[in-house]
């Protein structure tokens, strides 16, 4: 069979060719009922036809390219889900992303940015490892259509998308409280990144909806890593009054936590309860037992971007605010948690 045309889905759809052009077209498918696209979308893609992407592009002078500028999301498998969620969601809009990773390197990212340009990508997606504050470079801050991805300008002139930070500690604390834990300690992290405080905020909001009074001696901060929860799992277990739970600012604090725990002949969920942030696979499925852990939802933030993008590039409004989205981190329940032991 040869290359599928527009007329033979117009004849396979029962439709003008017109109205298939409408249907399948980013700009004119609202001139044709929701039903009517959805059918020729399902015979065009039952037949296999393409449309006319250059074409298309000529009319409407676009490139129906997207650039994604990561400092190290490409080359870390636990951060690649940003990617994937961006691609699908291109994809399924019929476009195509353009990928490149700087590793943190400044100069080289302002190259990769220049040669995203000069290939006429209709937006950036400019792209951070973990959650923090951005200046975006100055070369595509005129014109081209930016969202920021796990990150957040530091002017507020572009959308941008990053994790609910606060909402994650709460709910990892609503873990322990439900179980029935009242000194729950929490071993958080000594980088000042926004992470820190928002999910110090989530623990005492978390602490507060249990009717639980702040103690500050149940808080240590820690360097991030293992050996950042090795050290904060010694000292709050090794308190007089210890807790019977806790709260790691991320999957690695808690596989240090763990250490500790079997080194002082605890019991992990029996004895000591432990939620974590993070959900990296590799550690929170690697650990016996499993660690309950609040996901980072990296695929959904990569999706959300990318829509997002396409929005402003699709139906640009100059006077439109920039949008701030706090995405949700659900819980993914393992087996670290169980009631504390009977006093």
């Amino acid at each position: 069979m040869g290359k599928v045309g527009i007329r033979d889905v117009s004849k396979a759809a029962g439709v003008s060719v017109t109205t298939v052009s409408h249907a399948l077209s980013e700009n004119n498918q609202s001139r044709v009922s929701p039903e009517t696209r959805q059918h020729v979308r399902e015979v065009a893609s039952r037949l296999g036809y393409a449309p006319n992407r250059l074409a298309s592009g000529l009319r409407n002078q676009r490139s129906y390219l997207l650039g994604l500028v990561s400092d190290q999301i490409a080359s870390t498998p636990f951060a690649g889900e940003m990617v994937l969620g961006a691609q699908d969601a291109a994809y399924e809009r019929g476009w195509v992303l353009m990928l490149v990773d700087s590793g943190g390197n400044r100069g080289l990212e302002e190259r990769q940015l220049n040669t995203l340009l000069q290939h006429q990508v209709d937006g950036i997606l400019y792209a951070k490892m973990f959650h923090q504050e951005v200046h975006v470079p100055d070369d595509v801050r005129s014109g081209t259509p930016v969202v920021v991805l796990d990150g957040f300008d530091a002017e507020g002139r572009f959308s941008s998308v990053v994790p609910d930070e606060a909402g994650a500690a709460r709910t990892a604390v609503k873990e322990l409280t439900d179980a029935g834990h009242r000194r729950i300690g929490f071993i958080s992290n000594n980088d000042d990144i926004p992470a820190t405080a928002g999910r110090l905020q989530g623990y005492r909001e978390g602490l507060a909806a249990a009717g639980i009074e702040f103690d500050s001696g149940l808080v240590t901060r820690e360097a991030p890593g293992a050996a950042g929860g090795r050290a904060g799992a010694a000292k709050l277990l090794g308190l007089a009054d210890a807790p019977t739970a806790l709260f790691c600012f991320h999957d690695q604090q808690a596989l240090g936590a763990y250490e500790v725990a079997g080194r002082l002949g605890l019991s992990i969920p029996e004895d000591l309860s432990v939620v974590s942030i993070d959900n990296f696979e590799i550690i929170a499925d690697g650990l016996w037992p499993g660690l309950t852990s609040v996901a980072l939802p990296h695929y959904e933030m990569g999706r959300w971007a990318v829509a997002r993008l396409l929005d402003e590039i699709e139906d640009p409004h100059p006077s439109g605010e920039p949008l701030h989205h706090r995405s949700d981190c659900p819980i993914v329940r393992r087996g670290s948690v169980a009631p504390p032991r009977p006093a």
